[in-house]
């Protein structure tokens, strides 16, 4: 079944996916066969002083196994705004491009762009839709962060899996390592972050959670994979390059070699101090 036809005089409306409900599509319908489902671990956001920076790892597991060492969690939403994925992997990335069609749809039907507070609200209301798949295990919980043009600042919203969403002032994080990447900003973050300090402060929260939470991936040297970086501001949607986030982590683990030795290495092998 396609999508319906409408004459010049009908109005499909700005929304799109009470569109795919008009024409008897829903937006996102689960299987009936047992699967095996992927799931996307740790993202973080925190703003700074020109915008937000938003950070997730490429880990998705399956279990207690890897399913993918590259996946993307961080995505542009549109041009002002970001937003990350964690949970069911397959559910999240669906929700993710029916929420990018939603809001270009909004944008050619009405001819304005949707206020940052707009979008988030539209993303609540696919995550509330979510909520029968998440009763069976297959919870979705994006993190959303934007630049607000109106405010002239960074904005960051966050979700339960009722759709309940809620603006945080400063950063934010979700996932299976959220709580140690939180507390890890929590201990880096000021007002005044410049947006290289934001991007590193990021980059070593993903980096802590990887370090206690095992569905979380930390960067994989030899096959030269990284933590997306994405970078909100005036000037729009920026993913940050892999050299520049590769050369935070080097800097970030010659640091940590660094203070290891200057504190002692441990004692291995049950040897005498």
């Amino acid at each position: 079944m396609g999508l319906p036809i409408f004459s010049p005089t009908e109005d499909p409306g700005p929304d799109f996916v009470s569109l795919l409900r008009r024409a008897g599509l829903p937006p996102m319908q689960p299987g009936t066969e047992q699967l095996s489902v992927r799931h996307a671990t740790t993202v973080v956001a925190l703003r700074f002083t020109d915008g937000v920076v938003m950070a997730g790892d490429r880990r998705a597991t399956e279990g207690h196994s890897i399913a993918h060492r590259a996946m993307e969690k961080v995505f542009p939403a549109d041009r002002y705004s970001a937003v990350a994925i964690a949970g069911a992997a397959g559910f999240a990335v669906e929700m993710v491009r029916l929420f990018q069609v939603q809001l270009e749809h909004y944008e050619k039907v009405e001819g304005v762009t949707l206020s940052l507070e707009g979008k988030a609200n539209q993303l609540a209301q696919m995550v509330r839709q979510h909520l029968p798949l998440a009763m069976q295990g297959l919870a979705v919980v994006p993190l959303f962060a934007g630049y607000d043009l109106a405010r002239g600042s960074g904005r960051i919203f966050t979700y339960d899996v009722t759709g309940g969403h809620y603006e945080e002032a400063d950063f934010q994080a979700t996932g299976s390592g959220g709580r140690d990447a939180r507390t890890t900003i929590k201990l880096g973050f000021r007002e005044s972050l410049s947006r290289d300090e934001a991007v590193e402060l990021a980059i070593q929260a993903l980096y802590e959670a990887a370090d206690e939470d095992a569905g979380t991936g930390g960067p994989d040297l030899v096959r030269g994979i990284y933590p997306l970086v994405a970078v909100v501001t005036a000037d729009g949607y920026l993913q940050a390059d892999e050299d520049e986030v590769a050369e935070h982590f080097a800097t970030l683990i010659d640091r940590k070699r660094t203070e290891r030795e200057a504190f002692g290495a441990p004692n291995r092998g049950g040897e005498p101090a």
